[in-house]
């Protein structure tokens, strides 16, 4: 249960009377809600308030059943299935019409502003449940009195949100004037028989702010209605016991408020130790030590033979380029010093070495185990839903997804060679920009509902020779702290334009185990991370 669960209990259980013990000497609701119709039918009778034409009580018959009867036709009606529970004896259900004299929204015209003048109040003045003049619009003392003699709010008056973010309370704690817009309900209520403090409560409450949002309207700017709010379902104990749930209340939600802070540092550390120990897993992954090395798997120098010789093969039939062969050999010297042998040339790249790595793993640069590696192209755009483009916002550490990419125009397929079209298992790898670079997801057609895909120029294609390297196993090797901690200092441009170039990309080194080993360490690293985050 974290902080805002606890709270919404602890009202929970207050305005199911489960708080504080109720006292057979209290005064019962159902006097209370009598003396404030009394009040009522005086001021409807002085002409000072129109008569609520919807006026109910709500009782509970000898059957059990709860019923409403309409005092003005007196028509009753079962409202068994409103009832969310049982309340104590002494308190009693009631519409929100049946505790206040008047409700109100503000002006729905936007008003004339002024530099100064008279405050005008919207929801954002109010959305941290405190009335704040700090960053209010002004209008003139014209327009405030005209606006004053439909609604006026005054200090002790009810303020609800009820446009955009619905269902925020606040009772008006100051005697300065201000006028307010049509997203704010105003609620005169009787203070001598409903706490002000126990009402801002049991709004915040489940029961009503569930009523909250099943009954607000709307797609974009959503509406509480006032109809809606005067028909909201209330739960009224004794006066008397209102005070001492308020005395409760105020006695347990700084503990409430302790435990909230300590479970978000708590939550925080969780997600933090969570990432690291990720990483950790990772890091270990890349360094040949989460899995133990099985001397039948072969060696990483074996397999890059195998990959030598099927790509001198996809030469002899025309399918590669002979430039894609490389005789790029890495190796260890007698010093201890690494070594890049290309040619009759030879290296020393000991500075590029990041860790040690097993005996039967092999340091190779990425071009020499990826069959291709290249960036999308710039596409031109089209409304026709047919073929995506993977852009970097479709990458995600969490996954690929297709649901944010744009469309290619249909038109345009054909300037895009094959093996432009990914495939499964390619890395998409984005390549440009502050806060995007570096981020990798594995392209899977099963997630594309389209026919193709296609990446665009801020992301690299990655494409390993999957039958030797497992795209799972690049895709941790490039998500380790080794290959991100660095990513910025290997891009090249100015800081907001940093972009990784093919040519960057294609002489990543890249610590190759056996393939065994590799299908090994990606089914462990899955193993610890599901069991990390349960």
């Amino acid at each position: 249960m974290n902080g805002k669960q606890l709270k919404n209990s602890i009202l929970q259980w207050a305005i199911q009377g489960k708080l504080v013990p109720q006292d057979p000497n209290d005064e019962p609701a159902s006097v209370l809600l009598e003396r404030i119709r009394t009040e009522k039918a005086k001021l409807v009778k002085e002409k000072k308030i129109k008569k609520d034409k919807n006026e109910s009580i709500i009782y509970r018959g000898e059957d059990n059943s709860y019923y409403e009867k309409f005092l003005a036709t007196g028509e009753v009606k079962c409202i068994d299935e409103e009832i969310p529970f049982e309340i104590p004896k002494g308190w009693e259900w009631c519409r929100f019409s049946a505790i206040y004299r008047l409700l109100t929204d503000g002006t729905h015209k936007t008003p004339k502003y002024t530099e100064s003048g008279v405050p005008f109040i919207s929801v954002k003045d109010m959305s941290s449940g405190k009335l704040s003049f700090s960053n209010t619009k002004c209008i003139s003392e014209e327009e405030h009195k005209i606006l004053s003699a439909r609604c006026c709010p005054e200090y002790g008056d009810l303020l609800i949100s009820k446009v955009g973010t619905t269902g925020i309370p606040l009772i008006i704690d100051t005697d300065k004037e201000f006028s307010i817009f049509v997203s704010l309900a105003l609620i005169k209520f009787f203070p001598n028989y409903i706490d002000s403090k126990f009402l801002i409560h049991l709004i915040n409450s489940p029961l009503i702010q569930e009523q909250v949002k099943r009954d607000t309207r709307g797609v974009g700017n959503k509406n509480w209605i006032l109809t809606a709010i005067s028909n909201t379902l209330l739960a009224i104990p004794p006066l008397v016991e209102q005070k001492r749930i308020v005395s409760k209340i105020e006695e347990i939600m700084p503990i409430a408020d302790k435990y909230e802070k300590s479970q978000e540092i708590l939550d925080r550390l969780n997600a933090e130790i969570f990432d690291k120990l990720k990483k950790s897993v990772l890091q270990e992954a890349i360094q040949g030590k989460l899995v133990p090395q099985i001397v039948n798997e072969g060696t990483a120098r074996e397999l890059l033979e195998q990959i030598k010789t099927e790509k001198e093969k996809l030469v002899k039939d025309g399918k590669f380029k002979k430039s894609a062969l490389s005789d790029s050999v890495i190796y260890k010297g007698d010093d201890n010093k690494y070594f890049e042998k290309i040619g009759k040339t030879i290296t020393d790249i000991t500075d590029e070495i990041p860790f040690e790595i097993p005996a039967t793993w092999q340091w190779v640069r990425l071009d020499d185990i990826c069959s291709y590696i290249q960036r999308g192209k710039s596409p031109k755009y089209s409304s026709i839903k047919k073929y995506p483009v993977i852009a970097q916002k479709c990458n995600q550490w969490a996954g690929f997804c297709i649901d944010k990419a744009q469309f290619i125009d249909p038109n345009s397929l054909p300037s895009y060679a094959e093996e432009r079209l990914l495939q499964d298992g390619d890395l998409m790898w984005n390549s440009t920009g502050l806060g995007t670079l570096g981020r990798m997801a594995i392209y899977k057609s099963a997630l594309n509902p389209y026919e193709l895909a296609v990446a665009d120029s801020h992301v690299t294609v990655i494409r390993p020779l999957k039958a030797y390297v497992l795209s799972q196993y690049l895709y941790y090797y490039f998500a380790s702290d080794t290959v991100q901690s660095v990513i910025e200092d290997k891009s090249a441009g100015s800081t907001k334009q940093k972009e990784l170039s093919t040519t960057t990309v294609k002489n990543y080194l890249v610590p190759i185990p056996p393939y065994r080993e590799q299908q090994r360490i990606v089914e462990k690293i899955k193993t610890v991370t599901s069991i990390m985050s349960r």
